[in-house]
């Protein structure tokens, strides 16, 4: 039986040739559009912040990037979805803290690191938002209610996300009691508090116009300081409780994406995050611009991977 032996040379040779061949895909990266995976609904805090991410991304990128909102189950259809896509940097991902938190309360089976990061983006600090229905104007009205009512003063959140664990913080923290109503998203949340259906959620600076119009009240910024934009809102701190409480938004890539294709996003991410345009949109979106690089996301997403694993053990929220 003839028997055919490669040289080291010959190996060599062949690396090269596969090389040649590989480098014009990645020289022309990206050639067609690429879909921006937010899980959750349009009209949300996530969608709102990464439509205007991405009108700035695209011009950078030198393609269309098209919103894709896969919503459901928490968020976990979304995060599916982008997991098993393939990995060729034609599908990112546009994630917050929620995915620690839903994969540590059991509800899902997906974790950051089934991802590589590409840059963080934005962080907005929570606020505890109350119908205009409901009979308290300030946090000391709110507590004293709570305290006679106990279980009955209705929370609406997304149940094992940022917006059941910031006001379960909130709970814990000033000896209350509440009940939970479970959205998948803000858009339906918003709706139900304005309706008078549930008394409280977790929203944002966003809300503002619907504060000033007598629809919503403000009862506490979780915050280090008082927002200039809404400098009425005294902060969890002021109140006595030590919570200080961001949602963070970046972009990830399935595993397995090419590190030509990750840097090629990490640039045009860096460059969207520092224009004008975007911090203006964020402004308004009662949101600051907190680009991270790859490496330093990275970073990021353990330590909070971390501190979520710890707050909700504390709060008995995690999965046994």
């Amino acid at each position: 039986m003839a028997r055919t032996f490669v040289t080291v040379a010959g190996i060599a040779a062949l690396t090269g040739v596969l090389a040649a061949l590989s480098a014009p895909a990645m020289a022309q990266y990206p050639d067609r559009p690429i879909k921006m995976i937010v899980p959750w609904a349009a009209g949300g805090d996530t969608d709102n912040i990464f439509r205007p991410f991405a009108v700035e991304f695209q011009k950078h990128i030198g393609q269309p990037v098209v919103i894709a909102n896969v919503g459901g189950a928490s968020g976990t259809t979304g995060a599916r979805e982008a997991r098993n896509a393939a990995p060729d940097g034609y599908t990112v991902y546009a994630v917050h803290d929620y995915i620690h938190l839903t994969f540590f309360a059991g509800i899902s089976d997906v974790k950051y690191s089934d991802f590589e990061p590409i840059c963080l983006v934005a962080a907005t600090p929570s606020v505890l938002t109350a119908s205009a229905k409901t009979p308290w104007k300030t946090w000391q009205e709110l507590t004293a209610d709570a305290k006679k009512r106990p279980g009955e003063i209705t929370v609406g959140a997304t149940l094992g996300s940022t917006s059941h664990i910031f006001p379960a913080m909130v709970e814990k923290a000033a000896g209350l009691k509440f009940k939970y109503v479970s959205y998948d998203g803000l858009a339906p949340r918003m709706n139900a508090l304005l309706g008078g259906h549930i008394n409280l959620t977790d929203s944002n600076l966003t809300q503002k116009g619907k504060v000033e119009a007598g629809l919503l009240r403000f009862i506490a910024i979780a915050s280090e300081k008082r927002d200039p934009e809404s400098p009425d809102v005294p902060t969890l701190k002021e109140l006595g409780m030590d919570i200080v409480y961001e949602v963070a938004r970046g972009l990830m890539v399935p595993k397995g994406t090419p590190a030509p294709v990750r840097a090629k996003l990490e640039e045009g991410c860096a460059k969207a995050s520092r224009e004008p345009s975007f911090a203006q949109a964020m402004k308004l979106q009662g949101t600051r611009v907190a680009f991270l690089n790859a490496s330093d996301y990275a970073k990021f997403l353990a330590r909070i991977d971390n501190e979520n694993k710890a707050v909700m053990t504390d709060l008995g929220l995690i999965k046994k």
